[in-house]
């Protein structure tokens, strides 16, 4: 059957509902997220997932301020992202900010060089804040195969957070270690040293013990780990020759690989973890930090595996920007 010149062809364009940016800048990447709400889905759905190592945090756990070089990273990216939010017509944009921002004098300048380029303030958060969101983030696809309540393990560049609870927060703790801050402060040899990786786990459990003085970890039927450190060890333990997200996101690793990965990591110098498949180069300098952090909250916890979760704060601080615009 042939259309006639009578017929109309009309284009029905694609409904879409309004778009939410989210971005989530730490001490050593800076993530973007955007979602779309749409009206026959519960949750809002994923468009576009970014990341950028940066290094934001460089020198700040010395020097308590931002370097240039560290500024112009993070601007660089900051410039692509506002490319990506303009092209897909996005409704609102939220900006985190986390450890680093939280401990620099200079806080000024980031401010006025984000607002410059996405016309959106910074939102500094506290430690609680930053554990909520995390928790929030990193159970919602988990709860359905594993039983609560849910340990959060949050390892970033600067702050390791430890977050307790069943359907909401109960206990919620941020410590001042991460892979950048551990690396900086003490792993400084290429491979570290054995008195720098000693000095570096004199460190790591002081803050753990002090974070389950007030979180009761050992309540928790499920340990779940989030972020870069542990979704790149996990990478490692499971062999993975090229990344892939779906093979991450809710698998188990056991203490038994966490142990043999972090030993591995620290042996290693720099351009043999570079040849490692699934480590990105921004993350080759401080992964084996990263790596003892979680080997140690799992000797100190006792556990026995870990859930990897690839939905975190960035997951959260979408869904909460979108509820909140459209609730």
């Amino acid at each position: 059957m042939t259309a006639s010149d009578d017929d109309v062809v009309t284009d029905i364009p694609e409904q879409r509902g309004p778009r939410y940016a989210a971005i989530d800048c730490g001490t050593n990447s800076i993530r973007l997220l955007i979602v779309e709400k749409l009206p026959d889905h519960a949750e809002p759905v994923e468009v576009t997932r970014q990341l950028r190592l940066v290094r934001l945090g460089e020198g700040v756990d010395l020097n308590r301020e931002f370097t240039s070089a560290a500024l112009e990273r993070t601007f660089a990216a900051i410039d692509e992202y506002a490319n990506i939010i303009d092209e897909h017509e996005v409704t609102a944009t939220r900006f985190v900010a986390t450890s680093a921002t939280r401990d620099v004098s200079n806080r000024d300048e980031f401010e006025q060089g984000v607002f410059e380029r996405l016309g959106v303030g910074i939102d500094v958060i506290d430690g609680r804040e930053e554990a909520e969101l995390s928790f929030t983030g990193a159970v919602t696809n988990v709860r359905s195969q594993h039983v609560a309540p849910f340990l959060v393990i949050d390892i970033g560049g600067g702050s390791t957070e430890f977050v307790l609870g069943d359907s909401e927060v109960e206990y919620a703790r941020s410590v001042d270690i991460g892979c950048v801050r551990m690396t900086e402060r003490h792993l400084q040899s290429d491979p570290p040293l054995g008195w720098e990786c000693s000095a570096a786990t004199k460190d790591i459990d002081a803050a753990i013990i002090d974070a389950l003085a007030d979180v009761p970890a050992q309540r928790a039927n499920t340990v779940v780990g989030v972020a870069g450190t542990v979704t790149t060890v996990a990478a490692i333990a499971l062999e993975l020759k090229v990344y892939d997200s779906a093979d991450i996101d809710g698998a188990t690793i056991s203490h038994a690989q966490v142990d043999e990965v972090s030993q591995r990591l620290l042996e290693m110098t720099r351009q043999e973890r570079l040849a490692l498949p699934g480590v990105e180069p921004g993350r080759v300098d401080v992964i084996g930090g990263g790596a003892l952090i979680l080997k140690r909250i799992m000797d100190l916890l006792g556990v026995d595996q870990l859930v990897v979760s690839e939905h975190d704060i960035l997951d959260a601080i979408a869904w909460r920007l979108a509820a909140d615009h459209t609730g």
